[in-house]
């Protein structure tokens, strides 16, 4: 548990939430500018996210390639801060981001997820604060798709020194959690006497963003919560037909299946 000074440092922390987002991705090219209700799915996000109490600044980490152009001018139309870096170095991008952004505390969310809830980010921010950690998230009872994970920038900048596998720069926090003898890592921990972590509800593929799409025009705007999503849900259980079978993990998977052939190339780390 933090000591009064922990609680204070913290007070005055610059807290940044900093979103990856870029069109090429594999599965479902495009997919941040996809529009629901008029609008690129991204920038409905944004426009969610950042009724956040406790986040002082955003910032949609893209790539430098010139295909990403349109993501720039969507967070700028969004009022947020954008930094461009390497495609395929994910971490070296967050470090960057976050160190330009002069961030204490970072909390990484990605552009695929727009039925995300600010009130779930300052929930997990909450947790950071008082558990004195390097590195927290999100309750694992919790749909996927409401991901979130608090961490310090000086966790991030010896993963970003230090990690070498593909699946450690591609997936931020992942050299953390291999490392549980170097970092303070929270505990999984659970909220509420129910499990929705079957749930899938990110974006990586076309029944994906059917699914979502069903949501928010059932809704008609963007303003409804994680208990509207899961009251809809009970009500209309036939919604989750639209993309059973996904786990919104692939992309993991396939980064684990990378680092064997590195590993082969290189050697143990």
């Amino acid at each position: 548990m933090f000591s009064c000074d922990d609680r204070k440092k913290y007070s005055d922390a610059m807290i940044a939430a900093i979103l990856q987002a870029r069109v090429g991705s594999t599965r479902l090219p495009g997919k941040v500018l996809k529009p629901i209700l008029g609008k690129p799915m991204l920038l409905l996000q944004l426009e969610r996210l950042k009724r956040s109490k406790k986040v002082d600044m955003f910032v949609v980490a893209t790539t430098n390639k010139p295909e990403d152009d349109p993501v720039v001018k969507l967070a700028e139309r969004a009022g947020v801060t954008v930094f461009r870096g390497s495609e395929s170095d994910v971490l070296d991008r967050y470090y960057k981001a976050a160190k330009e952004a002069r961030a204490d505390v970072i909390v990484r969310v990605t552009g695929d997820c727009p039925l995300h809830d600010p009130a779930v980010i300052d929930l997990v921010i909450e947790r950071f604060e008082t558990r004195g950690v390097d590195d927290t998230w999100t309750p694992v009872n919790y749909p996927e798709g409401l991901d979130t994970e608090v961490f310090t920038f000086s966790a991030l900048e010896v993963a970003a020194r230090e990690a070498r596998l593909p699946s450690e720069r591609e997936h931020v926090t992942l050299y953390l959690r291999n490392h549980p003898e170097r970092f303070k890592l929270d505990e999984k921990w659970t909220l509420g006497d129910f499990d929705h972590s079957a749930y899938h509800w990110s974006v990586d593929t076309e029944r994906d963003f059917a699914f979502v799409t069903a949501v928010y025009e059932h809704f008609g705007h963007n303003r409804f919560t994680v208990r509207d999503c899961l009251e809809l849900l009970e009500r209309c259980p036939e919604l989750l037909e639209i993309n059973r079978g996904g786990t919104g993990w692939e992309g993991i998977e396939e980064s684990k299946r990378e680092d064997e052939e590195w590993l082969k190339n290189h050697g143990p780390r």
